[in-house]
């Protein structure tokens, strides 16, 4: 596959750059942050988002190879893997990626709600709608893994 255009323009590059690094410092957990980014680009089948957030849940150990493993598959694969707040991230996740119904629905928001605070809230919100950008961003003009150029 040949990437259709590699010209992004500057501004919106750093824009996005800038709000998807507020995000992750205001959520205040890194880990958490790459499962988020992660799952979102999972749904949304961006293998240039896939392959540089797996290497960065990777680097350090931020994210357990477990979690890594069974993210695609997070609702069954028990408590041992993903704690009730990672379960409640990733469901907002899916949520306000998918959009299935026009909207997040209120139990989603309200269980994500009972595990962050309004700031964090807030945080995770805007990472999502922020990597859900850049998904469709390398999506739409069909930006390679590993590219350099883009």
């Amino acid at each position: 596959m040949t990437a259709r255009t590699t010209r992004l323009d500057a501004g919106v590059r750093s824009a996005l750059r800038a709000v998807g690094a507020a995000a992750r410092k205001g959520l205040g957990d890194p880990g958490l942050a790459e499962l988020v980014q992660i799952r979102a680009s999972q749904l949304n089948h961006c293998a240039f988002c896939l392959d540089m957030h797996l290497a960065l849940a990777r680097k350090d150990g931020a994210v357990r190879e477990a979690q890594l493993d069974l993210l695609d598959a997070w609702e069954e694969a028990g408590d041992d893997v993903f704690d009730a707040r990672e379960r409640a991230a990733l469901e907002l996740t899916e949520a306000v990626t998918v959009l299935t119904g026009g909207f997040v629905p209120d139990e989603v928001y309200e269980r994500a709600a009972g595990h962050f605070d309004a700031a964090r809230l807030a945080h995770l919100v805007a990472l999502i709608t922020a990597i859900n950008s850049w998904n469709r961003l390398m999506v739409g003009r069909r930006i390679p893994p590993g590219s350099t150029e883009w």
